[in-house]
């Protein structure tokens, strides 16, 4: 029904996934007939054989991640085991934690409608009114919430909880591979507070664990218990026959790499797609492209289908989400234009087509979204790509994209930054000694001496300080150090910016996004931490001028790759802004420089640094090719970092230099953006070769002949994109990627 539009210029590639049949097991003997019977009244006679499988190693006792595609059947997989175990002693308690207070209203539903006698399930988070809250500690034994009310208001409140934390049987963990980063190295903390306090009031719960593929699931899981994990990764559900394209906006102008609006041809084949009856969901990368699409493609349909679309974003009510989701569900609804607030789980029905427009970010995002489709059939995936360096790529190297490795999900739940908020916070709830080291880990006990307001007494670590410790810890920044942004017309706080960060996203005059709506930031106050911002609807964004120093503190690993010398280790890093530009939306000219005086910022971090040898650099040792080409391949090897590692260009910074001050040479630093590091670069040091490999393709296959925003100009260039060469790059990147070995020869550091 679609190939007439899978034509032209503009496909860039086409293929068809084939079907894959279920295999299936019987229901185990040990399941409660309860729970039996109501699978039964869901029409479930047979479980995939992953779902039986996590059975048989929950009933062991193991703690276990389950590692599916969309739509495979995770839930089920760990409902099994926790209804049986409540309809057979109702006494027991379930947690279950979820990113987003949207899944956590799906499952209840969900649980709701299996009717499973003697499960009382309940959701407590932000949104439950104060006077219900009590009945539900006394009165659910499954309570949904999420990680950030657990952080803040279950823990510090044990002494409320105590029947549920004596009784905890399992805790459910939805959506792992959301955990990783910053976010997830504070939830970390915040599930190993959780296991410390179970244990003190008498319990050891089982932690279910449920994520998209990823390449490291055992691992993701360990990070964030600190226990030993069953992986479950062995997808026994079936899969409908998918086409898959790739779309490339036509090019305007090679040179400058400009194409035809992502928006505009996605809203074109989302009202082709509709207009057949084919139910269709376009996953956009934030409310403003969301509700743009959405426009776009109601005016390109007649008035009875423009009806049946919606648009699907954060910022709507409860009720105006649900009942977009019921109609979903219920078929009313042909297409709905989304953030990735419906890449997870939540039960959207049977759809046929699924959009994405723009690389999401990683391949596991862009699976979960496909996933999405040929729910009732043969299915239809697209990625309709951005001028972005990495949605190019894919372009020109499909490959590159439908046959790799999902990427690692990684954490740092030792880093100081964020570990001395929770080793406070534990010692708020009860005092900390050495027995906590099983639980909290070593490195939790080895920090509390340099936590303040922490006193050693007889008992152990004690919080001797007069508020509470958990409030003052935020789980999506890694630093206590932050400005709060303030909506000026209403005194709403919007979020918080990293002071690391804030300067150069939140300065007076920025165009500061959040959950893609622009404000324009009246005001930065460097004493109060706070930058007051108004709704900005102007054509034009902010792009900051940046001067950075990099000084080495440690080299950790070293060893001989790529023909030359390549160091892992800690770095401090010097960022100061000096100024901003003012930049047209369509045309990229320059409106306005605006000069600013800010204070420096010094963060410690983790790097991956290398100074090419001479017979790398022959030909390129004249300034300013030698400078240029460093910061070409600087912002290259920035643009293909996410592919290896599960993270955004946004968390990653980068210093080149024709000669610095620690190496006496040529070098490139590539650095994480998060004070501590969590984990980004060092993942980039364990993939170099591939890493290299992969930005010489994108440079190779970039049609613009001096550089483009799709290879190596950054949209966060501290120099404004200045001397960049893209040859120099290339040709360095070539002469790495050829000196290439399988074999690596480790190189102790020098003192």
């Amino acid at each position: 029904m679609w190939t007439d539009l899978l034509q032209g210029d503009e496909l860039a590639y086409l293929t068809e996934v084939p079907a894959r049949a279920p295999r299936l097991e019987a229901i185990p003997d040990g399941v409660h007939p309860a729970v039996r019977e109501a699978l039964a009244r869901q029409g479930i006679e047979r479980l995939f054989t992953h779902q039986a499988e996590a059975w048989e190693a929950a009933q062991r006792g193991e703690h276990l991640i389950v590692t599916t595609g969309t739509a495979s059947g995770k839930t089920l997989a760990f409902n099994l085991p926790v209804l049986d175990a409540l309809a057979r002693e109702p006494k027991n308690r379930a947690l279950y934690l979820y990113p987003t207070k949207a899944l956590a209203q799906d499952q209840a539903r969900a649980l709701g409608r299996l009717e499973v006698p003697r499960v009382r399930a309940a959701i407590y988070d932000g949104d439950t009114p104060t006077d219900r809250r009590w009945q539900i500690r006394k009165w659910a034994n499954l309570v949904l919430t999420n990680p950030d009310m657990l952080h803040i208001g279950v823990l510090p409140r044990h002494d409320l909880w105590a029947d549920v934390l004596h009784n905890l049987r399992y805790v459910v963990v939805d959506e792992a591979h959301v955990y990783r980063g910053v976010f997830g190295s504070h939830v970390a903390n915040v599930l190993r507070r959780l296991r410390r306090l179970a244990r003190v009031y008498g319990a050891e719960p089982q932690f279910l664990l449920a994520s998209a593929t990823i390449a490291n699931p055992g691992e993701l899981a360990h990070s964030l218990l600190g226990v030993e994990t069953a992986v479950i990764g062995d997808d026994g559900a079936p899969r409908a026959e998918r086409t898959v394209a790739l779309w490339n906006p036509e090019l305007i102008d090679a040179e400058l790499g400009l194409r035809a609006s992502a928006l505009g041809d996605a809203s074109r084949l989302m009202s082709e797609l509709v207009k057949r009856d084919l139910r269709t969901i376009c996953f956009a990368k934030s409310r403003k492209q969301a509700e743009l699409i959405h426009r776009m493609t109601v005016d390109r349909v007649d008035t009875a289908t423009a009806k049946r679309l919606a648009p699907y974003r954060a910022g709507y009510t409860p009720a105006q989400r649900r009942d977009i989701e019921r109609r979903l569900v219920d078929g009313e609804l042909l297409g709905v234009a989304a953030t990735d607030a419906l890449e997870l789980g939540i039960d959207i029905g049977l759809l046929d087509c699924a959009i994405s427009v723009g690389f999401p970010g990683t391949v596991a995002s862009l699976r979960q979204q496909w996933g999405r489709a040929g729910r009732r059939g043969h299915g239809l995936a697209i990625l309709v790509a951005s001028e972005d360096a990495l949605d190019q790529y894919f372009m020109r190297e499909p490959e590159a994209l439908l046959e790799r490795r999902v990427e690692a999900a990684i954490l740092d739940h030792a880093n100081p930054r964020v570990l001395d908020g929770h080793v406070a916070a534990a010692a708020y709830e009860a005092p900390v000694d050495d027995a906590d080291r099983a639980t909290l880990g070593d490195e939790a006990l080895e920090r509390a001496p340099h936590v303040s307001e922490l006193q050693h007494t007889k008992h152990g670590w004690v919080w001797a300080g007069k508020d509470y410790p958990a409030g003052r810890t935020q789980l999506r920044s890694a630093s206590a150090d932050s400005f709060t942004i303030v909506d000026a017309t209403t005194g709403t706080v919007l979020g918080v910016a990293e002071r690391e960060r804030a300067y150069s996203t939140v300065h007076e005059g920025a165009v500061y996004l959040h959950l893609g709506e622009q404000w324009l930031v009246q005001e930065l106050d460097l004493v109060g931490r706070r930058a007051i911002v108004v709704p900005h609807t102007g054509d034009w964004y902010t792009q900051v001028k940046r001067e950075t120093d990099t000084a080495v503190e440690e080299a950790l690993r070293v060893e001989r790759r790529c023909g030359l010398q390549l160091t892992f280790g800690r770095v401090s890093v010097t960022e100061q802004v000096v100024a901003y530009q003012q930049k047209g939306i369509r045309d990229q000219a320059t409106l306005a420089t605006i000069a600013l005086d800010l204070p420096p910022t010094v963060f410690d971090t983790e790097a991956v640094w290398f100074v090419p040898t001479e017979s790398q650099l022959e030909g390129l040792e004249a300034m300013p090719t030698l400078l240029s080409s460093l910061h070409a391949a600087e912002h290259s090897l920035i643009a293909l970092l996410p592919l290896w590692a599960m993270c955004d260009r946004w968390d990653i910074g980068g210093l080149s230099t024709n000669i610095h001050p620690d190496t006496g040479a040529p070098t490139i630093f590539i650095y994480d953006g998060h004070p501590g590091g969590v984990g980004i670069t060092e993942r980039g040091f364990a993939q170099f070769e591939g890493w290299v490999a992969d930005t010489v393709r994108l440079l190779d296959g970039c049609p613009c002949e001096r550089g483009c925003p799709s290879c190596v100009q950054s949209p966060k260039c501290g120099n404004l994109n200045e001397y960049l060469d893209k040859a120099g790059a290339l040709l360095l990147l070539q002469r790495l990627s050829i000196s290439a070995a399988p074999v690596r020869r480790r190189v102790e550091p020098e003192p």
